[in-house]
Formats: structure tokens, C-alpha cells, sequence
């Protein structure tokens, strides 16, 4: 669970969102450090071509979600890591984020 100034986010339903987006193939949702609201959304996307752009996927959100759901950044990926059971490693997301840029 993300919690964005007092409000719980379930990654989950954000992911369902993104989702049902014809141009996701993958997503998967996690949670950053945020100086003013505890928490903020990150999502991570796998798109089907290069026309989905960060700009039409948050207006997509901000159609289905509340505002505080709404991812506040997003990063697009080839592929998501996964472990030998193809089960999305969130958790090797939030790592790459925290890893020092080379």
C-alpha cells in the first residue's frame, strides 16, 4: 500500500487502470519517497508502440481515479524484471530507482 498525505493507494487498482489501456501491455505501480505528502505514485509501463506518452496516460488516469491515485511520474520501460515465475519484482523497481545513475 502507498499512503499519499493520509490517503492509502492500492497499487493494485492503479495497475488495473493502466491496464485496461489499449496501448499497456505491463505496469506495475510502486511507491517513492515524497518531501510533502509521505508518499507519491511511480508507475512503470510496458507499451505496445511509441505513440503512449506520459502526458495521455496521466490524462487516461485522471479520467478513471481520484486525484490523489494519479501517478505523479512515470517511466517507460522494454520490459519489466520478473522472477522464474514471471511475477513482477516491484521491488527490483524501487531499487533501480534508488541505484546511483552512471
Amino acid at each position: 500500500m502507498i499512503i499519499v498525505g493520509g490517503y492509502n493507494v492500492y497499487p493494485r487498482e492503479v495497475e488495473e487502470v493502466l491496464y485496461n489501456h489499449p496501448d499497456v501491455v505491463e505496469a506495475a505501480v510502486v511507491g517513492v519517497p515524497d518531501p510533502n505528502f509521505g508518499e507519491k505514485v511511480k508507475c512503470f509501463v510496458v507499451s505496445k508502440n511509441d505513440s503512449l506518452t506520459e502526458e495521455k496516460l496521466i490524462a487516461y488516469c485522471r479520467e478513471h481515479l481520484a486525484k490523489y491515485k494519479v501517478q505523479s511520474s512515470m517511466e517507460f520501460l522494454e520490459e519489466l524484471p520478473k522472477n522464474t515465475t514471471w511475477k513482477i519484482l516491484r521491488r527490483a523497481l524501487k531499487e533501480q530507482l534508488t541505484a546511483p545513475k552512471s
